[in-house]
């Protein structure tokens, strides 16, 4: 009987070890996604879908009174990361946007391609044929150009206000909703990203207010469809993203780097490429429970 006791003792520990690592997984997860929203040339979309949080979400947000507080418990430390990502490490995004650009921006390329090998074969769960390798190449580069034509666009400056604030909601439920889609770039285009990261280091609630709805209206506009689409046309849409995660980070690779930078950038890519692999794998060793 007491053996019973202390083999149910040790499960007991084991399994509230696990849920708190598996809780403090998503927290990070969250972060790294928040600080994806704001840094210009990657998207929330794109880091969620890199750390598995995409799917689950657009299937929790389409399908809201399935399983409604145990989703929202799985969720809550993604949202508290997201947070400390968006508001916390605002200035220091801005910062290092603005003094080590090429070194940031290195570091993220490196969370990229360590996580790329899961996201890769969570792609690949039903199968390829090769129309999905051509759609895949094809979107790579339509993808890349895409970006790259965002940048000769010249800016058009909009003056913030309530509306204005909205619409960069707006823009960030897109990259949400569409990974790939950067709304940095955007803001940056419509001359608010300064303003917007201001006003969240701030914490400055005219800012902030506005730019919540207009992601929540964006993100429960269109988070339907696409999970309609997943589960119409599951690989091609996993193909799609596959293709906007190479382009878009082709795209991003900064140029003009020399001297000792080079070996810095180096050193960030290989760093960041090691803990997101080493985080995926101890991601696939954690057992979680199936939402959906």
């Amino acid at each position: 009987m007491n053996n019973l006791k202390n083999q149910s003792g040790t499960v007991d520990k084991r399994i509230t070890s696990t849920s708190i690592v598996d809780w403090f997984l998503r927290l990070l997860k969250g972060t790294l996604i928040g600080i994806g929203a704001i840094l210009p040339g990657l998207s929330g979309g794109v880091m969620m879908v890199i750390f598995g949080v995409y799917e689950p979400l657009l299937r929790f947000i389409a399908n809201i009174r399935v399983n409604f507080f145990k989703n929202v418990r799985f969720f809550i430390p993604v949202g508290i990361g997201m947070g400390l990502g968006i508001v916390g490490f605002s200035a220091v995004v801005e910062y290092a946007f603005e003094h080590y650009a090429a070194i940031f921006i290195w570091l993220f390329i490196g969370f990229i391609s360590g996580t790329f090998p899961s996201l890769f074969k969570t792609a690949g769960k039903q199968g390829r044929k090769p129309i999905h390798w051509i759609f895949l190449i094809v979107m790579s580069i339509g993808t890349f150009f895409f970006m790259h034509w965002m940048d000769t666009i010249n800016s058009v400056a909009m003056a913030p206000s309530f509306g204005a604030w909205i619409l960069s909601g707006v823009l960030i439920g897109l990259g949400v909703v569409v990974p790939g889609m950067s709304p940095s770039n955007f803001l940056i285009y419509l001359d608010l990203y300064q303003a917007m990261a201001s006003g969240i280091r701030q914490l400055d609630f005219g800012v902030i207010i506005p730019l919540a709805i207009g992601v929540i209206v964006c993100i429960f506009a269109f988070a339907k469809l696409v999970s309609w689409l997943f589960n119409k046309a599951y690989t091609f849409m996993y193909h799609f993203i596959l293709a906007v995660v190479i382009g878009s980070t082709l795209a991003i690779i900064p140029s003009g780097v020399t001297g000792w930078t080079i070996l810095i950038c180096a050193v960030m890519f290989v760093l960041g490429a090691a803990a997101a692999y080493a985080f995926s794998i101890l991601e696939e060793r954690t057992p979680r429970e199936n939402l959906f």
